[in-house]
């Protein structure tokens, strides 16, 4: 026998169904209704209607989000003394369990963490992987927010996953969605008032965080993965979504609670946050912020797609001129309560580089919402050679921040990364279409660029092709194939060899000395440690740059037509080098 609850403040009556048995729940205070009854797939029936619901806080469901619920089976962990790794000093690595694989799933990409490990890798950011109805999404359509998707392998390949990261010394990420529902399978308000009446953003209905019960279901969500799941950090999607009174109270709950699991377990466990807010209290420790250990931030990647790419459309504009690169190396947000011409007001507050450090800003080259949120979900290896692709790698191995790379930028992977949905309501599916379309055409995208989410050869077309990169089968240190691949994951290698080997690349420091030449698009910055220092030089200009270097030497080239003259380095267009 066991015991069920169910929050359900909604229902006049409740019962229990497991297996071909009904069972009558009492309620008790604060409408959460309770039972007694033998374990197995079960779910809830509510007042009249004779259908059988999923249990809100379900760790398993079997059939899908609209079958019943199942007990989550207790697994053989071996990471007994793994005690976490922090994000500081450390390189993320952003995947999408679907595509990551031809496979898509969780047992496959465990074969992968060797190759991950090669390019210096310490923390593993899974992108959502709670249950949603259908077969693949990028996951923010969650419906189960306890539940891993069954396609990839469900909680028990979830479980080893984790465990073997831990084995490799790899921390795991989850990335979490607590603003919104998705809009199929979600019985939450028929249980109770999970969502607020008040306001609605792109995605949905608020969630009801004025409702304690609420807060209480995220907080414990936050714990299932911490401990149930033994995931060592949260990545928070579209915090500044929440609304809370006060302004994120949620989040500073959340900090406190992670910081009582961490006592209690001595593991490390931190939460990144992705906000649009550019607000150092982000990131500030309580009570005088909100205590989130790291957040992501857009400005790094906007003023360096800017200055590879020379796009400035849209929230592009402001970040044209290598200023805006410069800017943000120094001091972390371009907008830091300066005008935003996308958002059409001031924008954001500065940071004190004094009293916060530069790794709590989580930056990358490529992510999943700005290649995905293309019309044609296009990567940058589109638009760049080589040497401008490893200019991008230098600046997050080099850069003062914590570098996240996207699955196969590390080969310049060919695959885009597009907008792709299985929605088993045709209504529903082409909803998404036209709206997907409709976004588009509101910037100015050509309509006829858009894949159709619903198409299964969108998903297709966005899984990664290993064989770029080598990987036959447990063989992941073979030759990259093309020598556009090879010579990028080379670099990649030897970048994150000298980034676990030089202390001021990973200093806590924003850059020191941040210079740039904004006529001919040029870029200079050190990084130090102590007494040891590294200098990082761009040329993003279309001319030769001749750069007196006081007898420093050149470690690491983004194009091998980089030149030492004596004390001088000369820098071919459109190339990087790192030196000592």
């Amino acid at each position: 026998m066991r015991e069920y609850w169910v929050w359900a403040p909604n229902a006049g009556q409740v019962r229990l169904a497991v297996g071909d048995q009904i069972y009558d729940m009492t309620v008790d205070t604060g409408g959460w209704w309770g039972a007694s009854a033998p374990d197995g797939d079960y779910g809830f029936l509510l007042d009249d209607d004779p259908t059988v619901l999923p249990d809100p806080r379900s760790r398993c469901q079997p059939d899908g989000v609209h079958g019943r619920s199942r007990s989550l089976v207790a697994t053989n962990w071996t990471d007994h003394q793994w005690r976490g790794a922090r994000v500081e000093g450390g390189v993320i690595y952003e995947l999408h369990i679907g595509t990551f694989t031809p496979e898509g799933t969780l047992d496959a990409a465990a074969d992968r963490l060797d190759h991950l490990r090669s390019i210096g890798v310490t923390h593993v950011e899974l992108m959502p992987v709670n249950a949603f109805n259908g077969v693949h999404n990028w996951g923010y359509d969650g419906v189960c927010w306890y539940a891993v998707h069954e396609e990839y392998g469900g909680p028990a390949a979830y479980q080893r996953f984790v465990d073997a990261c831990h084995a490799q010394g790899l921390a795991v990420v989850q990335d979490v969605v607590y603003n919104h529902f998705g809009p199929s399978g979600n019985y939450l308000p028929r249980f109770g008032p999970y969502l607020s009446s008040e306001g609605r953003s792109s995605w949905g209905e608020h969630v009801n965080l004025a409702e304690s019960e609420v807060r209480r279901y995220i907080l414990d969500n936050v714990a299932f993965w911490v401990e149930e799941m033994h995931v060592d950090a949260l990545r928070l999607d579209a915090v500044h979504a929440l609304v809370d009174e006060p302004p994120h109270k949620i989040l500073a709950e959340m900090s406190q609670l992670v910081d009582e699991i961490e006592t209690r377990t001595g593991r490390a466990i931190e939460l990144i946050a992705e906000s649009d807010l550019n607000d150092p209290a982000m990131i500030t420790p309580r009570p005088v912020g909100l205590g989130i250990d790291a957040q992501w931030s857009d400005d790094f990647h906007h003023a360096l797609h800017v200055a590879l790419t020379r796009e400035t459309d849209g929230y592009y504009a402001d970040f044209a001129g290598i200023e805006a690169m410069r800017k943000v190396l120094a001091g972390g947000f371009f907008h830091d309560g300066t005008y935003s011409s996308f958002r059409g007001r001031d924008h954001g507050a500065p940071i004190d580089p004094a009293t916060t450090g530069a790794w709590r800003l989580v930056v990358s080259a490529q992510n999943h919402d700005q290649i995905g949120n293309r019309a044609r979900g296009d990567r940058i290896t589109e638009k760049l050679d080589e040497s401008e692709l490893l200019i991008a790698a230098l600046m997050l191995y080099a850069g003062p921040f914590t570098p996240m790379l996207f699955m196969g930028e590390e080969w310049a992977a060919s695959s885009p990364f597009q907008y792709f949905t299985s929605h088993p309501e045709a209504d529903l599916g082409a909803a998404v279409a036209r709206g997907r379309i409709s976004e588009f055409a509101r910037m100015g995208w050509d309509h006829d660029l858009v894949p159709n989410p619903q198409d299964p050869q969108t998903f297709q077309r966005s899984k990664l092709d290993w064989s770029e990169c080598g990987f036959r089968g447990t063989a992941h240190r073979e030759l990259a194939q093309g020598a556009r691949h090879r010579r990028v994951l080379n670099a990649y290698r030897e970048l994150a060899e000298l980034r676990a080997e030089l202390p001021s690349l990973r200093s806590r420091e924003f850059a020191r000395d941040a210079w740039c030449d904004p006529e001919q698009n040029r870029l200079r910055f050190t990084r130090a440690e102590g007494a040891e220092s590294a200098e990082v030089l761009v040329n993003f200009g279309v001319t030769e740059w001749r750069v007196e270097v006081a007898g420093r030497r050149t470690r690491f080239a983004t194009h091998p037509d980089t030149r030492e003259l004596a004390d001088t380095i000369v820098l071919p267009p459109r190339a990087g080098a790192l030196l000592l």
